[in-house]
């Protein structure tokens, strides 16, 4: 069975329905209207490419004899930017005649970027048009930074604060992205070329720290609705690929998202308090973290109070980052109601990884997180939640990473609640299989463990499981637990282990089976 996750004019997105972790059963072929396309396939996610606008198809696949039709959308008019002047050949700067289409184009339109790389500097879509950028073609950044103009962090309307740019889950001023909107909706980004942040032939990384204005994103959605990715590449970002903060009905549809793992700071998506976000059967490989769910820091969970909601990753991969999944270090607004299924994660530094700390606030709630059905392979450590993490300039401080029990609970104290890991197979492990370390005076509410194996490899080398103040190297070691109320272990197995395969402090209640 198969179904349909997305259509525009010219592109459709279908996905397997099975229990398989990113890859199916077996191989398959996809017919469009009775003939063959694409060669054998082996995701679970598929996509079709050059539709045609308001033409109704059928589609079929190999493995199974349901037939599925759909009907593309249908469009107000197609502008190819090479028709108004873009040279498309990498040298030329093609910034007017992008920004020409888009900003010319009506609403229900396309504008298509095809046949050649085109040089631009910071481009900004707009509302009820799709940008499509075929097989072959590449936005390319341009290198150089003043060509990248300043943003300020905020503007004050009619005496309101209204945000502007952000880095690192705070106000910050920022040089403008290379793909931007701004309070835009039923925006629509399709095709199998690439957006090339090309700063891997710039001084981006070079100087990634101590900036008095940020280093752009890629791509950067604010207060954006209804907007879809899909097929594209993203790659080579100055700094995080794919931002959108408080936006809503996000869609990233089988997308490759790239950087070098030497690209520093170059996460590959990271919603920050967006509500309703869907990551579905895209590939990453970065720099940093591979996809990280951010809420901003104090000042703006205080402010905003705006979660991280109802956000979904299915049938990805995840690979080469520090941490596939990535929930913080920025989470003063909270993530709530997070479900992550059927992915695969490799040659990633940890699974799983939650980062927080005393001084996140109160309204920092972690709660409501699912990992189901996931395959590990080579993940050094796969679960990791450290409320301790020694980030920002205080961040090496006692009011960090004191462990004294007379602690009180105050406005600083962020609140961790319920996580469940069930059906998870984690293979060639080198640290340790888990390390949960909830603060001690609040601890995590609960953590379930429920059919979970755990192997390790024959030479795993020393590593420290998270980043915190006192931690020491562990090797080929079974679950560390620290200030958890209730720890649940159904079905949890170990191969390898050296040493006690569980190891707990401070849990009030443990449930074993």
């Amino acid at each position: 069975m198969f179904k349909q996750l997305f259509v525009s004019g010219t592109t459709a997105c279908f996905e397997l329905v099975n229990k398989k972790p990113y890859y199916s059963p077996k191989p398959y072929k996809v017919s469009l209207n009775g003939k063959e396309v694409g060669g054998e396939r082996r995701e679970n996610v598929f996509s079709l490419f050059d539709l045609t606008p308001d033409t109704e198809y059928t589609v079929t696949i190999s493995s199974e004899k349901r037939t599925l039709t759909f009907k593309t959308l249908p469009e107000t008019e197609v502008i190819d930017v090479k028709s108004l002047g873009a040279a498309g050949d990498g040298v030329t700067d093609d910034t007017f005649y992008v920004q020409m289409a888009i900003d010319k184009c009506p609403a229900g339109g396309r504008v298509v970027v095809q046949g050649g790389s085109f040089l631009v500097r910071p481009i900004v879509l707009k509302s009820d048009v799709t940008l499509e950028i075929k097989k072959g073609a590449e936005l390319l950044g341009d290198t150089v930074e003043t060509h990248y103009p300043f943003v300020p962090a905020r503007v004050f309307l009619n005496g309101k604060e209204e945000p502007l740019a952000s880095w690192e889950g705070e106000l910050f001023d920022c040089h403008q992205s290379l793909v931007s909107a701004y309070r835009a909706k039923n925006i629509k980004v399709v095709g199998e070329g690439a957006i090339n942040g090309n700063a891997d032939h710039s001084t981006w990384w070079a100087t990634p720290k101590g900036r008095k204005v940020a280093r752009p994103r890629l791509v950067f959605l604010n207060r954006c609705k209804d907007v879809v990715f899909h097929g594209v590449t993203c790659k080579n970002s100055a700094a995080w690929n794919l931002h959108p903060f408080f936006s809503q009905n996000l869609k990233f549809l089988d997308l490759r998202i790239q950087n070098p793992y030497t690209g520093p700071n170059t996460d590959g998506l990271d919603p920050e308090s967006c509500d309703k976000v869907d990551i579905v059967g895209c590939v990453f490989s970065v720099g940093d973290d591979c996809c990280a769910i951010k809420s901003g820091k104090l000042y703006m969970g205080k402010t905003y109070k705006t979660p991280a909601n109802r956000h979904t990753l299915r049938n990805d991969l995840f690979q080469d980052g520090h941490g596939a999944i990535v929930l913080g270090s920025e989470m003063s607004g909270g993530v709530t109601n997070l479900s992550v299924c059927q992915c695969v994660f490799k040659h990633t530094d940890r699974g799983l990884r939650i980062k927080s700390r005393r001084g996140r606030g109160k309204d920092g709630v972690i709660d409501g997180v699912l990992f189901e059905n996931i395959k590990m392979e080579n993940v050094i450590t796969p679960l990791v939640i450290n409320m301790y993490y020694f980030c920002d300039p205080d961040g090496h401080t006692e009011y960090v990473w004191s462990r004294d029990p007379n602690t009180p609970v105050d406005d600083g104290t962020p609140y961790l609640g319920r996580f469940k890991f069930k059906d998870i197979d984690c293979v060639d492990c080198e640290c340790m299989a888990g390390y949960f370390d909830g603060l001690v005076e609040q601890p995590i509410k609960e953590v379930v463990i429920e059919n979970v194996s755990f192997h390790f490899k024959e030479d795993a080398k020393p590593f420290k499981p998270a980043m915190l103040e006192n931690v020491r190297d562990f090797c080929k070691e079974g679950l560390y637990v620290d200030n958890v109320e209730s720890l649940v272990l159904k079905n949890v197995t170990f191969d390898g282990v050296v040493g006690e395969k569980i190891i707990k402090h401070n849990c009030k209640k443990v449930t074993e089976e």
